[in-house]
């Protein structure tokens, strides 16, 4: 025989299901509420505060101060190099040899020396004077004061316009010659340089004075002849 339920219980389940409902809608609402009204708590960070100025701010050293981590080697790597595939070529010459200071081609006695002459005054367009001592620039030929010059029919001083130039370029300025010890007592033909310019090279090149037949300066003679400068040109 089946029991009989009693009369009661199935009005009761919906009754408590509904309860349920309602107290679950209310938990949503009361969280929701909170979380509307108070804000959120975040810890704050240890080291954070104000703003530092901008001298004071840490910045990260970026420069390169260890070896740079290696990627792809066996994509990017240098190239190999064979050392019997290298060849050793000769230093290229010079441009031109005539800011340079040519060292004499017949030697010089081993008692001369390099001698800085202080304020030297040119007497003519390639000799000097200088602390007592005559120089004449060797492998120079002088144009002496009194010499005429003539360019396009019309003559000018060319003489004492290639010593004024050579004074002018000197201003003084102290000269290193190579001279024997007796060099006050006579004049002597001699190299001079002006820092590392070549005098000799200097005047000829720019037509102040001429090359010696036996001497170094052919081609800085030639190259003021073409340019007409200097004595081979206009009035100055």
């Amino acid at each position: 025989m089946s029991q009989a339920k009693p009369p009661g219980l199935p009005l009761l389940a919906p009754v408590l299901g509904g309860l349920g409902l309602l107290a679950g809608m209310l938990l949503i609402a009361e969280g929701g509420h909170r979380l509307s009204t108070d804000p959120p708590s975040i810890a704050p960070v240890q080291g954070a505060g104000e703003p530092q100025p901008a001298s004071q701010v840490r910045v990260r050293d970026t420069r390169p101060g260890q070896p740079a981590r290696k990627i792809a080697q066996d994509l990017i790597a240098p190239p190999p190099l064979d050392p019997s595939a290298i060849e050793r070529v000769e230093p290229r010459p010079p441009l031109s040899e005539l800011g340079l200071a040519p060292r004499p081609k017949t030697p010089m006695p081993r008692d001369w020396r390099e001698t800085l002459l202080f304020r030297p005054v040119a007497t003519t367009s390639a000799v000097l004077e200088a602390m007592g001592r005559k120089v004449a620039i060797s492998g120079t030929v002088d144009i002496d004061p009194d010499r005429t010059c003539t360019f396009d029919n019309t003559a000018w001083p060319c003489g004492q316009r290639a010593r004024a130039a050579f004074n002018a370029w000197l201003r003084g300025r102290a000269l290193k010659c190579l001279l024997p010890p007796d060099a006050d007592r006579f004049a002597i033909a001699a190299p001079c340089a002006l820092g590392r310019q070549d005098v000799g090279a200097w005047l000829v090149s720019n037509g102040w004075a001429m090359a010696a037949p036996t001497g170094i300066y052919a081609k800085a003679e030639a190259v003021a002849r073409d340019a007409r400068m200097g004595i081979f040109g206009p009035p100055q």
